[in-house]
């Protein structure tokens, strides 16, 4: 039984959810359009990368190497929500070897 859920937006972009459910063994969700609330942790990923650059930002006009910066930040930064440890360290933690296809 899977202890990790994943709730994705409807877009195509998550075309491939049930091949990363089953790599990962975890349960997909996806949320109601226009409920916020109901991706909590991808609204408030929104809001850090706020800091960086405001809304409507052109990201084909921003060079590779500054937002591989900013991930890195973003990721290496502590989450109370994670128990003030940062997304890599449980990343890393929980990490199995998995591979997913294209």
């Amino acid at each position: 039984m899977p202890t990790c859920t994943l709730t994705l937006d409807n877009g195509s972009e998550n075309a491939g959810w049930r091949e990363v459910e089953n790599s990962l063994n975890i349960t997909t969700y996806f949320c109601h359009p226009y409920c916020s609330g109901e991706r909590g942790s991808n609204e408030n990923t929104n809001g850090l990368l706020r800091d960086f650059y405001p809304k409507g930002t052109d990201f084909t006009k921003v060079q590779e190497e500054e937002l591989f910066m900013i991930e890195f930040m973003l990721n290496t930064r502590p989450r109370k929500r994670l128990g003030w440890k940062t997304p890599l360290e449980v990343f890393n933690r929980n990490m199995r070897s998995v591979a997913l296809r294209s």
